[in-house]
């Protein structure tokens, strides 16, 4: 008869060599407590002796090499072709704790059970401060469900356990390490140990080998996805350490042969276990069988995002993969109503607070990207634009570095400004002239207006000739204004040849042509920006949709074209997002940020 409830998890064999691995660095912090114990032995009384640490580790992908302080079961398992030289390590150890235990035990004349606990960080789980004091607490709490659960082995009858491991009083010492780690790390170990492509909330890997009749039993790794309990504690309605504390429960009971796959009367009795575990234990929460069961699913709890992308509000389980991310603004921050959206505003909101530096790189001025982001409440010192923060703007020819202060300005030759006003101003095609903080233009016109009310730039201060337009002003680029076919069929072609090497034309939308000044671009800007910060670009990722991006693309170690982007953009691109109307930006940095 089929389980009621679809399988949380199994207990897994060992695994054939894998390419993922993980190391113990050396800041564990071991803490040593003995503890009563009332198992039985038929020839000794025992007492637990509990070992514990707390470790960081790291995933070492297409890497073999391992470096352990204490013969952790993970660091066993993730050794890889050097677990010679761990096994050997891991002796050593042995045969020193092993010589300790017997001056002991002839001094005492009582052997004691060492109980050695591991509780590990994944290395992409960053040091949040919540999950480090509940890695602190894991030191306590997973020996004390050990000692309960041995207890309940000695004193209890179980119809439907596997009892491999049955009198943990003929072993000298039991290990057990535990992993904490977010849904991407756990999804790869439940795709290559179960062939399920999917994040689930905990594995339970075994490593005891009973023919091997070893002194130490090897009990095996618990890895638990913290990203995957904070979802369900939040759902059913407890803390993210209580619902670690109920999924080593589950773990702990897998490893020691409860599996509620194999019947409903198994999965009764493994349900029942949990709960007397809790309550044993003084836990809150119910068992995981039976939230499962309350939440009237017949499905496996897990992440239905079957590709990359990560959760909305998940970043603080994830590091970042740069450190800063260089980000165009129209056509790619901002949708085609050149609004910034609440998605794209948290995704930013929750990127910047996990350590991730977003900059603009954009053709607007300073003041028009300070007044779109505070629109969002994303603007002043805590936000991310303001003016002591990086940027640069009007293409790269405005640069600013740390604290806001200008690094770099480049003015357009004033012999192009005057041609470029002339025609402007004979053919009535409206112009506005970029100077730093200020718009300037010769005549009103309802796109001239439509800079300021649609792309909110500042409002365009008409200046009535030329010659007084260009007295005493430095003008760091020129935009044409008009419709998509006057700037394709008329504007370009003509400016193209008109300005020879004086200058250069470049689009960031298709109804504004802009003149700027030869051999610079945003991604010059971008260049100018990163020598002065002193990061390099393997260190960043850019977001971009125009021919303006294209420099700024091929420059960062991951350049990413927005799908309604140019052509030139997406050619230069390592990947290509979705539009900016469907949060494009959001989605890039939730799925390739971190």
């Amino acid at each position: 008869m089929l389980s009621r409830l679809s399988p949380l998890l199994r207990t897994l064999p060992p695994p054939p060599p894998s390419s993922m691995a993980a190391r113990v660095l050396s800041r564990a912090l071991p803490s040593v407590v003995a503890l009563p114990s009332k198992l039985p032995s038929p020839s000794h009384p025992r007492c637990f002796h509990i070992a514990t640490s707390y470790s960081g580790t790291v995933s070492l992908c297409g890497r073999r090499r391992f470096n352990s302080i204490n013969n952790s079961c993970i660091a066993r398992r993730f050794g890889g072709r050097n677990g010679s030289v761990v096994m050997a390590a891991a002796g050593r150890e042995y045969r020193k704790v092993r010589s300790r235990r017997v001056a002991a035990a002839k001094k005492n004349k009582e052997k004691e059970l060492e109980l050695s606990v591991n509780i590990c960080l994944e290395e992409q789980l960053p040091e949040d401060p919540e999950i480090m004091d509940i890695a602190e607490i894991m030191r306590l709490n997973v020996p004390m469900a050990m000692k309960l659960v041995f207890e309940r082995l000695s004193t209890s009858e179980h119809k439907t356990r596997d009892t491999t491991i049955n009198d943990v009083g003929c072993f000298e010492s039991i290990e057990l390490s535990v992993l904490l780690c977010n849904d991407e790390f756990i999804r790869k170990l439940n795709k290559e140990w179960r062939g399920e492509d999917h994040a689930t909330d905990v594995l339970s890997m075994s490593q005891h080998i009973p023919e091997l009749k070893l002194p130490i039993l090897m009990l095996g790794d618990i890895v638990i996805s913290v990203e995957t309990a904070a979802r369900q504690a939040s759902e059913r309605g407890h803390t993210l350490i209580d619902e670690i504390r109920i999924l080593v429960v589950h773990g702990l009971l897998h490893l020691l042969g409860f599996d509620h796959e194999l019947s409903d009367e198994a999965e009764e009795e493994m349900e029942n276990e949990e709960e007397l575990m809790l309550k044993g234990l003084d836990w809150k929460g119910k068992g995981l069988i039976h939230s499962a069961y309350d939440a009237g699913t017949n499905e496996t709890p897990h992440n239905d995002h079957s590709d990359d992308r990560k959760r909305e509000g998940s970043l603080r389980f994830y590091r970042p993969k740069f450190g800063y991310i260089f980000c165009d603004m129209d056509g790619t921050l901002l949708n085609s109503k050149s609004q910034l959206s609440l998605s794209t505003a948290e995704a930013l909101k929750e990127a910047s607070s996990r350590g991730l530096n977003v900059v603009i790189a954009t053709g607007k001025t300073r003041p028009a990207v300070m007044n779109i982001f505070k629109m969002a409440n994303l603007g002043g010192r805590d936000g991310i634009v303001s003016e002591s923060s990086p940027g640069v703007f009007v293409q790269g020819l405005l640069v600013y570095g740390r604290q806001g202060r200008e690094i770099f300005r480049r003015n357009l030759d004033p012999s192009v400004c005057r041609e470029a006003l002339l025609y402007s101003f004979e053919h009535k095609i409206p112009i506005i002239a970029f100077s730093e903080d200020r718009c300037l233009t010769l005549f009103h016109h309802p796109l001239v207006d439509s800079l300021h009310t649609v792309y909110h730039e500042p409002k365009a201060e008409i200046i009535p000739s030329v010659e007084q337009l260009l007295t005493g002003t430095e003008i760091q680029k020129l935009i044409f204004l008009d419709s998509a076919e006057g700037v394709a069929n008329t504007l370009r072609p003509y400016w193209t040849e008109a300005i020879d090497d004086r200058a250069s034309v470049v689009q960031a939308v298709p109804d504004m042509l802009e003149i700027v000044p030869p051999g610079t671009s945003k991604g010059s800007g971008v260049k100018i920006l990163l020598d002065h910060l002193g990061v390099t670009p393997d260190e960043i990722m850019a977001i971009g949709d125009g021919e303006n991006d294209v420099e700024m693309l091929e420059l960062a170690s991951l350049g990413v074209a927005l799908s309604n982007g140019s052509e030139k953009a997406k050619a230069v691109a390592d990947v290509i997002g979705i539009s900016n109307d469907e949060d494009g930006v959001a989605d890039a940095i939730y799925r390739y940020a971190f």
